[in-house]
């Protein structure tokens, strides 16, 4: 069974004031043990995540006057299960994911009320060094708004190249770039610390999840920060049409969520753990980037979030 810590998440920004990340974790425990070697003969890595967020509200700035979608809810399902095995170059990561948001939108609203995604995750962790850890993921599969418009023009192959340089079992200093041709800004670079400064408390000052940490013991830990999140889809061949703004048909789509809260991690086992969170939403925003049309948060909005991951 391997042992892996959370270290390294990959910062992408988007403007000065908005940030695109994608996640990674990186298998090590010291800076003498960059790649841990599974004692099981089939490794993987599972998670379930489900949010609830209460009514919020959206807004687009048109001319003096301001077009609003008004007290919608929204659900948010992701998951992944990734094989881990060990290879002569490193770990590979061979699995599947999967993400849908559902907001509470009428069928012709000014935005779609399902964006989701399916994929294959196809990567390798590997070394350089003791110190220096690097991986190498693509993300191939269909991001759209419906299940049906699952085609050519939906598919994307978003590209994650990260690194973690390890000064010590304290410190560890994280960095990357992301590829994602539905992106405003195809290529976006990043970073983030991890600075463990005392006994019980870390900085884990990391986009997307950049939050303090302080562990009460080996089984429970508590946190507060943010988690900023964004992926970008196309929504259907007639979502303009249908809208009276034929511009919108295949649109790029990409939403954006920054989410401010606490929450615990309840380790069931050496290789189980059960996350629960809660807090606000303050910023939200649906930019149509190729069409100049964008609805930004109007009113911010309370969450929970539950979710389970286990590492064999």
């Amino acid at each position: 069974m391997k042992t892996p810590i959370r270290l390294v998440a990959l910062c992408l920004a988007l403007a000065a004031i908005r940030s695109f990340a994608v996640e990674v974790d990186t298998p090590t425990s010291s800076k003498n043990v960059a790649l841990v070697e599974s004692e099981s003969s089939f490794s993987f890595e599972f998670q379930a995540e489900g949010t609830y967020v209460g009514q919020g509200d959206v807004e687009r700035d048109r001319g003096s006057g301001n077009l609003h979608v008004r007290d919608f809810d929204e659900t948010d399902v992701r998951g992944h299960f990734i094989l881990t095995p060990r290879v002569k170059i490193g770990i590979l990561r061979l699995g599947v994911a999967a993400e849908r948001y559902s907001f509470g939108f009428s069928r012709n609203s000014a935005l779609p009320d399902v964006l989701q995604s399916t994929n294959l995750v196809l990567g390798l962790d590997t070394e350089f060094s003791d110190s220096f850890l690097i991986r190498l993921e693509a993300q191939p599969g269909y991001y759209g708004t419906d299940f049906d418009d699952y085609g050519q023009d939906t598919f994307n192959v978003p590209v994650v190249i990260g690194g973690t340089y390890i000064f010590n079992s304290g410190f560890q200093v994280i960095f990357g770039v992301g590829v994602d041709a539905f992106r405003k800004y195809p290529v976006l670079p990043g970073g983030g610390i991890r600075w463990k400064f005392a006994p019980q408390w870390t900085l884990n000052a990391v986009v997307p999840t950049p939050r303090l940490e302080y562990e009460l013991n080996s089984s429970l830990m508590f946190y507060g920060g943010a988690d900023i999140r964004s992926t970008s889809y196309r929504v259907d061949k007639q979502f303009g049409t249908l809208r009276g703004n034929t511009a919108l048909n295949h649109a790029a789509l990409t939403y954006e969520e920054v989410r401010l809260g606490g929450g615990l991690d309840w380790k069931l086992s050496s290789a189980i753990k059960l996350s629960v969170e809660g807090g606000y939403i303050p910023y939200r925003n649906f930019d149509f980037h190729r069409t100049d049309v964008r609805y930004h948060q109007d009113g911010g909005a309370p969450y929970a979030m539950l979710s389970l991951t286990a590492a064999f």
